[in-house]
């Protein structure tokens, strides 16, 4: 199980990784369009509607490659909650085909484990805890 942990350590910082770099090159096609309207001296609705859209796409990019980096740190610690920051990115994960999916499937595959949740400190499923 180990080495299905570091696998996912690594995978979800190269999904990070392309998550903030493609959320930056979106700040700055964000910044371009918005230098380039200024300079056309067209300023309408949809000019402005388009920079936002492209501004928040690229911070909500930026913020999501930077979880999938502190999940990977969590995993990496075995930190119960860097499991459950994996297991809630995995889920959003799953619609982004094909590696979102596969990611996204393996993540939940490999975290939802009996012998994962007890690298995590986690007891096993349908154990009974005492009181």
């Amino acid at each position: 199980m180990r080495h299905h942990l570091e696998a996912l350590v690594v995978l979800h910082r190269i999904w990070g990784a392309f998550g903030v770099l493609t959320g930056a090159s979106l700040g700055v096609l964000a910044l371009g369009t918005d230098a380039a309207l200024v300079q056309l001296g067209s300023s309408g609705r949809a000019e402005h509607a388009a920079v936002a859209v492209l501004t928040g796409s690229g911070a909500l990019l930026v913020a999501l490659g930077a979880a999938a980096w502190l999940a990977a740190r969590g995993i990496h610690r075995r930190r119960p909650t860097g499991r459950l920051a994996a297991l809630a990115l995995a889920i959003p994960n799953l619609v982004i085909v094909p590696f979102g999916t596969a990611l996204g499937v393996y993540t939940i595959w490999a975290l939802i484990n009996d012998d994962a949740r007890r690298e995590f400190g986690r007891p096993p499923r349908g154990s009974v805890i005492p009181a």
